[in-house]
């Protein structure tokens, strides 16, 4: 199990192909060049944040902790809010009228389409600069003729990795799915007294697990692999290693491990696709 302390993660500043500056902890990444490739970021956004309504050929989920995010007709993400964003589905567009804090998870979903690493990601972008333009999470670019192309900005950086035009999944889901957890119950777990859960949802064919677990002082969980665990709150231990507010815990697929809580902590589960 690799437990990852948030202090431990520097604070990056990243200009960006949509609109405005993060400044992100890149906590966890995937294997570059692998169908289940990863990223997942802490993300500071500022006011002034703009995407344009788009779609992805790979995953996501979001876990709002601070600000708000306006998605227009989706609806808006509010502090607690999760939301699921399926490969191949319209969202948008994405503004913010304060500063926010965001947990972001980025994968490769169901398709087997995968996901780019922020290594490739920034060199296609600097790549992509030389011949065009970004604004606004739009790239232009000038044809032979002297007219203009638009291109959705993610897209262009794609097709400039992989060499190839991107075809996006069919889609699964008319919309992202948006997920209020302070109104599901907590239920109790018998086989593991002081623990109790809220399953928030499985997705797609390859079971995305999305759930909260809270655990009483002195209660232990055994944790799933091929998951990553966010600590919301709480303090404990997994592993012979200490976690506190805002500790990841990742278990690839076939390793095992359990926390214990020393004060009242919440985890936020988020089990990576099965694409086996």
């Amino acid at each position: 199990m690799q437990v990852i302390d948030v202090a431990s993660v520097p604070l990056k500043e990243i200009p960006h192909i949509r609109e405005g500056v993060f400044r992100s902890r890149k906590l966890l990444t995937g294997t570059e060049g692998s169908p289940g490739n990863f990223a997942l970021q802490l993300v500071t956004t500022p006011e002034t944040y703009y995407s344009p309504r788009h779609r992805h050929n790979f995953d996501q989920v979001r876990y709002q902790i601070e600000g708000d995010f306006d998605f227009a007709a989706d609806g808006k993400m509010k502090p607690e809010t999760i939301a699921y964003f399926p490969e191949g589905t319209h969202y948008g567009p994405q503004t913010s009228k304060q500063k926010s804090l965001t947990l972001v998870l980025q994968f490769g979903g169901a398709s087997g389409s995968g996901y780019i690493s922020t290594e490739q990601y920034a060199r296609a972008a600097t790549a992509l600069a030389g011949t065009g333009s970004f604004e606004k999470g739009v790239y232009t670019r000038t044809d032979k003729d002297g007219g203009k192309i638009n291109q959705d900005a993610y897209e262009a950086v794609w097709e400039q990795v992989n060499g190839r035009r991107l075809v996006y999944p069919k889609q699964r889901y008319a919309s992202p799915v948006f997920m209020e957890p302070a109104a599901f119950c907590w239920l109790p777990l018998a086989q593991h007294p002081g623990v109790s859960s809220k399953l928030l949802g499985v997705f797609s064919e390859c079971e995305i697990r999305i759930a909260l677990y809270q655990l009483q002082p002195g209660a232990s969980l055994p944790l799933r692999d091929n998951a990553i665990y966010f600590v919301d709150n709480g303090s404990g231990r997994a592993e012979g290693h200490g976690y506190e507010k805002y500790t990841t815990l990742y278990l690839p697929a076939g390793e095992s491990g359990t926390v214990t809580a020393q004060t009242e902590s919440v985890l936020l589960q988020l089990g990576l696709p099965q694409l086996d």
